[in-house]
């Protein structure tokens, strides 16, 4: 199947496109059932440097997939949500998952 849209050569290179970033895919699917602050998301993947974090975050809310709201509070509170775009990832989301837990041999969900 070709398809040409926006500049893509493909649905799939669309797709890599908003969610390909190193840590993007993990920071959808963290926000998938919850709201978390940034301090949340990088207690959950502590490998990820908080420049890259900052800069995986900015790059899915320019994109619309993550609503970033910051309260007028000291010290500063901001919290991260998935936009209804976002949560239209959720199968694909769920469907990396499953293969993840195939692919490691997992049996049960966690």
């Amino acid at each position: 199947m070709e398809e040409k849209c926006s500049g893509f050569t493909c649905p799939v290179e669309a797709t890599i496109q908003l969610i390909g970033g190193k840590y993007k895919a993990i920071i959808l699917w963290h926000l998938m059932h919850q709201t978390l602050r940034y301090s949340e998301l990088h207690k959950r993947m502590p490998k990820a440097t908080d420049k890259m974090l900052a800069q995986q975050l900015r790059e899915l809310e320019k994109d619309g997939l993550i609503h970033r709201e910051v309260y007028p509070v000291v010290p500063p509170k901001t919290e991260y949500s998935l936009t209804d775009l976002g949560k239209t990832l959720a199968p694909i989301l769920d469907a990396m998952c499953n293969w993840g837990r195939d692919y490691l041999g997992e049996d049960s969900p966690k």
